[in-house]
Order: structure tokens, then C-alpha cells, then sequence
């Protein structure tokens, strides 16, 4: 991002860590916070704290890395404090190009050599596409087809390090921090999300948090519609037909009381030719982007849940011209009214999750920490969502050169010779 580019853009920058610090807490930390944010937005293959130190004050880098070191992971400054004044000075620019239409669960991954650093575990790596040695930490953004940003950001902490005390211990975990799964992660989230009154939007999900079922019912009982990726072996009702059994739930199998019951693809199979439709949801960096769904109204099938409470949703499916077997399918509690464009662009928006973890990663280093505690790696995604959120809005004052549903234009960086004011390399 350039400074200079545009009137006042340094002076909204100064502006904007002014307003971080306004809930950072003690004022000497406000030259580490405009420091770090600064080094997360300078060019340099790595944003971990040493190169940092050495690009932000190259006259005093040795005091500057402990300066750094200490103010990332440390200080006892709050996350959620910082992530909520983020929301406050970004949300504007956000909403700008309309309101806030999803809140988008997903997780992302950090591949890791040593088995030291907080969390860290023998997992599935989504970054590397295998099980590896990785950390994981789930997240919940507010989004529109414009921008999206994280609102919160948690590290999932595996049963074998939640049971583990001198670990626990060694890398700061607070007490409070219990075994949770990644759904029940995403669950905690919403709930908080819903609490905390943010602008409301569909939960978004991939078949990964979809396709549990407690997250799909916890997310109806509190209220939020969903638009959730789910295997093409759940079970469900065909349309027109419900379940046999009353006032008792269902099986472990489901099939052995309600032999009705099959799979979202046997039902998938099952449509007419003329159930299928090309959809067109937005344009992509070259073309349009469409593709051939169809969508049904089915009942689905839970285990602990009493079936004739539950409500029609409807399933969605993608199967492409040219492949064998349909591709994708999704569950939904949006409105029977809603027209079948909005459904298929709603479940298509969860692309925009993706493009935050891309650029989080290679425009400010997310994954660049090299820390191994708790408080480092949240102080540290704290202050990467904080410098990404600067980004959006400093974007949004570029007029855009095609439409807003073409592909976004590359966020712009810090000129190589920008240092922050009062460094030692400062003109």
C-alpha cells in the first residue's frame, strides 16, 4: 500500500492506528502497535518480527526486535478489543458497496516442521492438502460480494494438547480453554457473532463444518439461515414424502426405521432433466462464472433430533456440463421464495473466505509468525486482520477500473523507502 498514493493516505494511516490504540492500553504501546502494522504492510518475503525489526528501525534493529517481540507476545493487550475497533473503522468502507450479506466459517492451516509451537499437531494440513504437521485456527468474516473481514480468530487446540498440562503450561494456554472441536469452534463463534450484534448474514460453510449436523441445528436455533456444503451421503427425505416414525428419533443408521430415507446424491440421481439450469452467479478474472445446478425442498435425517420438527430446506446441487456425477451439494435454510440466482450466488460467495486467507498470508504475513505461545499467535493475527482491514479501505477509495463482480484489483503496498515517523531511519 503506498501512503502517498491519494490525498491524506498517510494521515489515514496515523488515523487508523490512532484508533487501535485507543484500546491497545498503556500509550507505550503505541509505537510497537504503528511499528508492527507498518511492518506487516512493508515488502519482504517474511513478516516475523526479526526481519521486521530490521525493516522498520534499521539504525536500532537489535532494540527494536525486543521492542516488537515483547509488544506481540507479551503485553496483555485484548484481541477482541482491537478486532471489534477494526470492525468499527473498516465496516464503512465494507458497506459501501451494499450490507453485509454472509458470515463465512472456515479455518486455514500453518504447516509446522518442530511440535514446540502452541497447537501444533499431526493434522489435516488444507494448506498443504494432506495430513502433516500443522497448526489450525478457525475463523468467522463478515462479508459482502465487495470485501470481506475476519471477526474473530481462534486457534483449535487438540485433545491430546488440551489434556496435556506442562504444555499447556509452557506455551500460556489460559484455563478457560477447553477441547473443542472445529465445529463446536465455529459454534461458540456464531453464537458470539449473534451476541455481539453484528450485522447479521447467512452462515456460509464447507462440507468440513456443513455436514455436522449439531452445527447446522445449533446455527437454526439461534436464528441464523445457512447455505452449508454437505457429503453426498446424507440422508435425507425425497420430496413428498416425510418420516414414518413419530415423537422418537432416529436410529444410528436411519434406514433400518425409515427405509424412506436416501442419500443427497440417490436423490440427485433421481431428478428430471428439466430440474437442471444454468446459473450465472458472478464474473470471474477472465469470464462469467456459471455453471448447471439444480434444487429440490428435502427433510434431512438427524440422529438426536426429533424428525417432524424439522423444517424443508432446500438442497442444492452443481453438476457440471462434461463430469460424470454432480460435483457439489449444499443444505439450506434460506426462504422457499428465494429465487434460484440468490441461492446459487449465496453458496458461491464463500470464495471470498478463500481470497482473505491468500492475502492474509502473502500480502501481511499471517503465517510468518515464528513464535510458539498462545497470546503471540492471536496478538499476532490480531495485527494481521488489523493491517488487512486498513487495505479495504484504503481499496475502497481506488475507483475501480471494471465491475465491482470482476476480479479485484491487487492490493496496493508500502513504498520500499516508507519508514514510520520517529524511527531512527525516519527523513
Amino acid at each position: 500500500m503506498d501512503l502517498n498514493q491519494g490525498e491524506g493516505s498517510e494521515a489515514r494511516f496515523t488515523a487508523y492506528v490512532a484508533g487501535l490504540g485507543s484500546v491497545i492500553g498503556q500509550a507505550v504501546r503505541m509505537r510497537p502497535l504503528r511499528d508492527y502494522c507498518t511492518g506487516l504492510m512493508l515488502p519482504g518475503e517474511r513478516k516475523s518480527v526479526e526481519p521486521m525489526a530490521a525493516r522498520t528501525a534499521p539504525a536500532r534493529t537489535a532494540a527494536q526486535h525486543q521492542s516488537l517481540l515483547h509488544f506481540v507476545g507479551n503485553a496483555t493487550w485484548s484481541d477482541a478489543d482491537v478486532l471489534a475497533k477494526v470492525r468499527e473503522m473498516a465496516l464503512p468502507a465494507i458497506e459501501k458497496s451494499g450490507p453485509i450479506e454472509a458470515w463465512i466459517i472456515d479455518d486455514t492451516s500453518f504447516p509446522k516442521q518442530g511440535k514446540h509451537s502452541v497447537g501444533v499437531h499431526h493434522q489435516y494440513c488444507g494448506q498443504l492438502g494432506k495430513q502433516a504437521n500443522c497448526q489450525v485456527a478457525v475463523s468467522l468474516s463478515i462479508a459482502n460480494h465487495a470485501a470481506s473481514l475476519p471477526a474473530t480468530y481462534r486457534l483449535y487446540l487438540p485433545e491430546t494438547w488440551a489434556k496435556d498440562r506442562a504444555r499447556r503450561k509452557k506455551a500460556g494456554v489460559p484455563k478457560e480453554i477447553k477441547f473443542r472441536t472445529k465445529p463446536e469452534i465455529a459454534l461458540e463463534q456464531i453464537r458470539w457473532a449473534c451476541e455481539a450484534g453484528l450485522p447479521r448474514g447467512v452462515g456460509l460453510m464447507d462440507t468440513a463444518y456443513g455436514n455436522d449436523s449439531r452445527l447446522r441445528a445449533g446455527m437454526t436455533a439461534l436464528g441464523v439461515l445457512y447455505v452449508a456444503g454437505i457429503l453426498p451421503n446424507t440422508l435425507m427425505w425425497r420430496p413428498g414424502t416425510r418420516p414414518r416414525r413419530k415423537d422418537k428419533p432416529l436410529n444410528n443408521t436411519g434406514r433400518r426405521d425409515e427405509p424412506d430415507l436416501v442419500s443427497a446424491k440417490e436423490v440427485t440421481l433421481a431428478l428430471p432433466k428439466q430440474a437442471w439450469r444454468t446459473v450465472t452467479w458472478r464474473e470471474g478474472s477472465a469470464d462469467r462464472l456459471s455453471s448447471r445446478f439444480a434444487r429440490v425442498r428435502v427433510r434431512v435425517g438427524y440422529n438426536k433430533l426429533i424428525p417432524e420438527k424439522l423444517s424443508p430446506e432446500w438442497l442444492l446441487i452443481e453438476w457440471p456440463e462434461g463430469e460424470a456425477e454432480p460435483t457439489k451439494y449444499w443444505l439450506s435454510t434460506l426462504p422457499e421464495t428465494i429465487s434460484f440466482e440468490r441461492l446459487v450466488d449465496l453458496a458461491k460467495l464463500r470464495w471470498r473466505i478463500e481470497r482473505d486467507y491468500q492475502e492474509l498470508k502473502q500480502e501481511v504475513g499471517l503465517s510468518h509468525y515464528e513464535g510458539r505461545g498462545w497470546r503471540g499467535f492471536h496478538h499476532h493475527a490480531t495485527l494481521c486482520i488489523a493491517a488487512y482491514g486498513f487495505l479495504i479501505a484504503e481499496q475502497a477509495t481506488i475507483p475501480p477500473s471494471g465491475p465491482r463482480s470482476a476480479a479485484p484489483v491487487p492490493l496496493p503496498r508500502l513504498p520500499d523507502d516508507y519508514r514510520p515517523r520517529g524511527s531512527a531511519h525516519a527523513a
